[in-house]
C-alpha cells in the first residue's frame, strides 16, 4: 500500500527544514548530487509509533501582491497539499499571527484536509507564553507547541496527525495488479507508450519536453494480465527545473515509484544515456524496485547485425550499478516488442518478490565459501554461520558473522552474484545485512 503523505506548510523561515530533519529522524539536504543515486528530495520517511508515512516539506508560501505571482504561489502550494492526507500548517510563536498565516490557512482550509497547526521555536522551558493563544485566531483548531531545534513536542505533533490517518485503509487496486511506474526524462515517448498499452490517447503527447505534468493511472486487465501503468512527469535536471510547479511534478514522479512494483525507466536511443539517466534510475535502486531498462524510438536508430549488441555493451556499462536490470529495446509509437514488455514486467515481478528457503540459501553459502575462502585480517578470518531471507521486495538476505567489519564489500558482492547465478532474481536488486554475533 502507498504510504501516507503528512505535507509541511507554511511561509518561509518559520522553521519548516529543521522541522522536517527532526520528524525523519536526520539532517537531509535537498539537493545533494551523488552519481547514480537520486537524493533531490523534497520528501523522506517519517517513523512513529512502528507506522510509516511520507513527509512532504513544501519549501515557503509567500503570497505577493501581484496577482500573476500570487497564483502561481498558490497553484504549487496546491499541488503539495492536493497529495497529501495531512496537512501540518508551521507558524512562528516569535512573529506571531502574519496577515501571510492569515491567508494560508484560508487556502488550507478550502482544501478540506485535516489541518494540524503547530506553532514553532517555543524553546523556552516551562509554560507557554501568553502569545501562544495568540494562534487560535487562525481557526484551525487546537494549536501544537513545538521545538524543533531541541525536538520538544514533535510527538505531540504526529500523535495529533496521527490521528486523522487511517492506516487500515484498503489498497487501491487488487493485491494481484502490478503496479508499473514509467519513469524517465522529460521526451522519451513515456506517454506514448502508456496510450500504446491502452489503445486509445490517454494522456496528452507532445515534443514539447514537460506536457505531462502529473501522474496518471492506466488499467490493464485482459488476457495479458493485469497491470497498473503510471505515467509520470519527466524527471529534469535539477539547475533546469525552474518552474515551482515543475518541482512539484517531479515529487511526484518519486512518489509513483514509491506506489510501484515494477519501474519501467525509458531511455532515448536516439540521444542514449545521460547522467540524469542514471540518477531516475538510482533512485528506484534505491527504493528496491524491480526495474527493466526500455530504450525507446529503437525503430529510429539506424541498424545493422551488431547494432542492438553495441547499445547493450555501452547500456551494461552506463548501467554498471544496477546490472541485474534486464534491457528492452523497443517502439512506441509502432508498438514493435511491446507484448515482450509484459512478460519481462511479470518475470521482475516475481523475482522481485521470491523467497528463499534458509536451507537452500546455505547450500549455496556453504558452496560459495569452500570455492573462496571468507577473507582475514590480522590472522583473524571472516566465519559466516549461516545466512537466511529477512524479507521480500526487494530480497534481503541476513548473514550472521562472528565479526562484521571482516565482511568486506567485495565478498557480499561475491555472495550476491552466487546467489543470483543459482536462484536468478533477474531485474531485482539485492540487500545484503551483516549480523555480528552478539548483536
Amino acid at each position: 500500500m502507498s504510504k501516507p503523505i503528512i505535507a509541511v506548510v507554511g511561509r518561509p523561515n518559520v522553521g519548516k527544514s529543521t522541522l522536517f530533519n527532526k520528524l525523519i529522524g536526520k539532517r537531509l539536504s535537498i539537493v545533494e548530487d551523488t552519481p547514480g543515486v537520486t537524493r533531490d528530495r523534497i520528501y523522506a520517511e517519517c517513523e512513529w509509533l512502528g507506522k510509516t508515512v511520507m513527509l512532504v516539506d513544501t519549501g515557503g508560501i509567500e503570497p505577493k501582491t501581484d496577482d500573476i505571482i500570487l497564483a502561481q504561489m498558490r497553484r504549487q502550494a496546491q499541488l503539495a497539499i492536493d497529495s497529501a492526507d495531512v496537512i501540518i500548517m508551521v507558524v512562528d510563536l516569535k512573529t506571531g499571527v502574519t496577515a501571510t498565516d492569515h491567508d494560508i490557512a484560508l487556502m488550507l482550509q478550502k482544501s478540506g484536509k485535516p489541518i494540524v497547526l503547530c506553532v514553532n521555536k517555543c524553546d523556552a522551558p516551562g509554560g507557554l507564553p501568553a502569545d501562544f493563544y495568540e494562534f487560535y485566531n487562525l481557526g484551525l483548531g487546537d494549536p501544537v507547541a513545538v521545538s524543533s531545534v531541541h525536538g520538544h513536542g514533535t510527538g505531540d505533533l504526529l500523535d495529533e496527525c496521527y490521528r486523522h490517518i487511517d492506516f487500515d485503509r484498503p489498497e487501491e487496486y487488487e493485491p494481484d495488479f502490478i503496479k508499473v511506474a514509467v519513469i524517465g526524462k522529460p521526451n522519451v515517448g513515456k506517454s506514448s507508450l502508456v496510450n500504446k498499452i491502452a489503445g486509445e490517447d490517454r494522456v496528452i503527447v507532445s515534443d514539447i519536453a514537460g506536457t505531462t505534468r502529473d501522474s496518471t493511472d492506466t488499467v490493464i486487465d485482459d488476457e495479458r494480465g493485469r497491470f497498473v501503468f503510471i505515467d509520470t512527469a519527466g524527471i529534469r535536471r535539477k539547475s533546469r527545473v525552474d518552474e515551482n510547479i515543475e518541482r512539484y511534478s517531479v515529487l511526484r514522479s518519486y512518489m509513483a515509484v514509491d506506489r510501484s512494483d515494477v519501474c519501467v525507466i525509458m531511455i532515448d536511443a536516439l540521444e542514449g544515456f545521460t547522467e540524469q539517466d542514471s540518477k531516475i534510475a538510482g533512485y528506484a535502486h534505491e527504493q528496491g524496485k524491480a526495474s527493466i531498462i526500455v530504450v525507446n524510438k529503437w525503430d529510429a536508430v539506424e541498424k545493422d547485425g551488431k547494432t542492438m549488441r553495441e547499445y547493450e555493451k555501452k547500456l551494461e556499462q552506463d548501467f554498471s550499478f544496477m546490472s541485474y536490470a534486464p534491457f528492452l529495446f523497443l517502439s512506441a509509437k509502432t508498438g514493435q516488442r511491446l507484448e515482450k514488455l509484459y512478460e519481462m514486467i511479470r518475470v521482475v515481478n516475481e523475482q522481485n518478490a521470491m523467497r528463499i528457503s534458509t536451507g537452500k540459501l546455505n547450500d549455496v553459502l556453504a558452496y560459495a565459501t569452500a570455492r573462496v575462502q571468507p577473507p582475514t585480517d590480522k590472522g583473524k578470518r571472516l566465519k559466516i554461520y549461516y545466512m537466511t531471507q529477512a524479507s521480500t521486495r526487494p530480497p534481503t538476505f541476513v548473514c550472521f558473522v562472528n565479526k562484521a567489519e571482516l565482511f568486506h564489500f567485495s565478498y557480499q558482492r561475491y555472495l550476491e552474484n552466487q546467489i543470483r547465478e543459482t536462484f536468478g532474481l533477474t531485474g531485482t536488486p539485492v540487500r545484503m545485512v551483516v549480523r555480528q554475533r552478539g548483536d
